[in-house]
């Protein structure tokens, strides 16, 4: 939460750094929380998943969401979300990559760019995210931060696995009703 000391949108200069981080990484990070090829078609504009690179407040189309609670002043923010955390995902891994990209913004003391307040989908200034692994997948290996703080063997290991899944599920088009049953 912000204070009389330092408050940008409710949120401390804690919060906003370790923000900035996610979403700065954010296209690397859905490698992680959108890791089946099939999770990108969910992630979709006008469909309350984030498909737009921004933040804002209690703005349920943007991929980072702060909000607070029914009762709290609404210059504090108490959370956030990412949207685009999908049913595949490793919970472990996922958290793993927002913490990790959050420690890099506290770091490099990142900030934020101004919230976004209307629909990303009618702003042309919003950059798309990726919209495939393949995207999220080359994200992911382009950033040297990831592969410092993670691990130069996981993310390689990661980048293996969703590459794979991409060859599978490219080859075997009926292998996501497999999926379906299964989970």
């Amino acid at each position: 939460m912000g204070s009389n000391k330092y408050n940008y949108h409710g949120m401390s200069n804690t919060g906003e750094r370790f923000l900035a981080g996610v979403y700065h990484h954010l296209p690397s990070i859905l490698a992680f929380t959108a890791p089946h090829p099939h999770s990108y078609d969910r992630i979709q504009p006008n469909t309350f998943t984030g498909a737009y690179l921004c933040w804002g407040k209690e703005n349920r189309e943007a991929p980072l969401r702060t909000s607070c609670p029914p009762g709290v002043p609404p210059d504090f923010v108490s959370n956030f979300e990412i949207r685009s955390f999908d049913g595949c995902a490793n919970p472990h891994l996922g958290l793993a990559a927002i913490v990790n990209a959050g420690i890099d913004g506290l770091r490099r003391g990142l900030k934020l760019p101004p919230p976004t307040e209307l629909n990303p989908a009618d702003c042309a200034s919003h950059e798309r995210l990726p919209h495939d692994l393949l995207g999220s997948v080359e994200a992911l290996a382009a950033d040297k931060i990831f592969h410092e703080l993670m691990g130069d063997k996981l993310v390689t290991s990661v980048i293996a696995m969703r590459k794979a899944e991409i060859e599978h599920y490219a080859k075997n088009p009926g292998a996501v009703h497999h999926l379906i049953h299964r989970y």
